[in-house]
């Protein structure tokens, strides 16, 4: 059995599915692609924040005074810079009163190792939930990175959020933090390519999201 999987959720939802394969195309611009990434993430927050606590307030109706249910906690969104940041303001969108932590992160081209240039997190991070959220889980490194992070700085509750997720990095983030659940757009079981990028996907997310590179065919 192919353990790593326990820790998978992939959404098979029709809005999902159609706007990552618009992600997908080269033809696809960088005003629409951020669109699209702060879109799906909205849509893939729902069911990775399902299980936030809840509290019963009283609240004084139109007609009558009402118990019902509201957020008990806050979470914290961390994206891994910068292609991460594309992803903030749709998940902030659900709930505003969200905090934001940042890890920085960049790949060493050579030997695909994550190199950390920034990490900082709100004070309270490690009392409620924290979504680590992420375009890309190819290999899996910067991932494992992030998460040793939170770990160290005492968060308990974290989750992964990306779009494209690939077998290599989600066997070796389940190898290194087996108790972090990861919420996938689209799940690819082929091998990266040399440079470590997810064959079918949408190449280099923090390029597209930033417009400093253009997979468009020239004319």
């Amino acid at each position: 059995m192919q353990e790593f999987k326990e820790s998978l959720h992939v959404f098979d939802h029709p809005l999902i599915q159609h706007k990552v394969s618009h992600l997908c195309d080269v033809n696809t611009g960088s005003k629409e692609f951020c669109e699209l990434v702060s879109e799906l993430a909205t849509l893939m927050g729902y069911e990775a924040l399902k299980d936030l606590n809840l509290k019963m307030v009283s609240v004084q109706a139109p007609l009558e005074t009402i118990t019902t249910p509201v957020l008990a906690e806050d979470f914290t969104i961390v994206p891994i810079l910068r292609a991460g940041l594309g992803m903030v303001d749709g998940l902030r969108s659900l709930c505003p009163t969200c905090k934001v932590g940042h890890v920085g992160l960049y790949r060493d081209e050579e030997t695909l190792e994550a190199r950390q240039y920034y990490f900082k997190l709100p004070v309270d991070a490690a009392d409620g939930q924290v979504i680590v959220v992420d375009p890309a889980l190819a290999t899996g490194v910067s991932a494992v990175a992030a998460v040793d992070l939170l770990k160290k700085a005492g968060c308990k509750r974290i989750k992964l959020m990306c779009i494209f997720a690939a077998r290599q990095g989600l066997e070796l983030l389940y190898q290194k933090h087996p108790d972090v659940k990861v919420y996938a757009a689209r799940y690819s079981d082929r091998p990266l390519n040399e440079k470590g990028y997810i064959l079918d996907a949408a190449g280099d997310a923090g390029d597209r999201v930033c417009g400093t590179v253009s997979y468009k065919p020239a004319h």
